[in-house]
């Protein structure tokens, strides 16, 4: 009989200790999970796309690629600088008024994977709290500056409530002036979903229509970064 009740309590102690160390390790499953991943594309069920633009500087091709935007009745994402909000101030309220989202794009165009996790944080809100002042909109998207991040960029974002986003496709507008190869890089294999990085340029400006045309033919809406990841609440 001992030897029963032993032989049970050893059985209930190998049951308890593996409980344990299951329920361990799904809490540091939980807690060490790494919640801070980008978005690099949209959701992949939905047939549309982003042509997010990224704007740190200039003014004068802005307002023109507005003009054919509304006049596709296209609606996108505008990743705005500080700096340059400071500077532009009607634009990015006129950007706005055109129904297009705002995302964060830092203040001062900084590498943020050699900031601190302050540098960071002062980078974002600064740049949040310029364009909520600017033009009442509270930023919850951020594109890093030059693609360039690393966990700690991740968690300050994460920390200000927002989500880190990347791209899919990028057309390089800002080094190669060719408006041709420009169409090629945001169009090739275009599917749903697809993040395409742009940037205010005079090649880019040329492209846009014959890019917003080729969505159109192949059923593929433009719209903001928000809805093509499908996070709108």
């Amino acid at each position: 009989m001992n030897l029963k009740i032993l032989s049970n309590l050893c059985i209930v102690g190998m049951l308890f200790a593996l409980f344990c160390i299951t329920y361990d390790n799904s809490i540091k499953s939980v807690f060490n999970q790494n919640n801070y991943e980008p978005y690099y594309c949209g959701d992949a069920n939905l047939p549309q796309v982003s042509l997010m633009i990224n704007v740190y500087w200039g003014n004068e091709y802005i307002e023109p690629m507005l003009k054919v935007l509304k006049d596709n009745n296209a609606t996108t994402t505008f990743f705005v600088g500080g700096s340059w909000a400071n500077k532009y101030s009607e634009i990015l309220n006129k950007i706005v008024s055109d129904g297009h989202e705002i995302g964060n794009h830092g203040f001062n165009h900084k590498s943020h994977s050699k900031l601190t996790y302050e540098q960071n944080y002062n980078e974002i809100y600064m740049c949040q709290e310029v364009v909520k002042n600017l033009c009442n909109v509270q930023t919850n998207l951020f594109a890093p500056p030059s693609g360039d991040f690393n966990n700690t960029t991740l968690k300050v974002a994460s920390a200000l409530n927002y989500k880190t986003i990347m791209w899919s496709k990028d057309t390089i507008d800002w080094r190669d002036k060719n408006t041709d190869l420009i169409y090629k890089r945001a169009t090739n294999n275009l599917k749903n979903g697809d993040l395409v990085l742009m940037h205010p340029t005079q090649n880019t400006l040329e492209a846009l229509p014959k890019i917003i045309d080729y969505c159109n033919k192949n059923n593929l809406k433009i719209t903001t970064v928000s809805k093509c990841l499908n996070i709108v609440e």
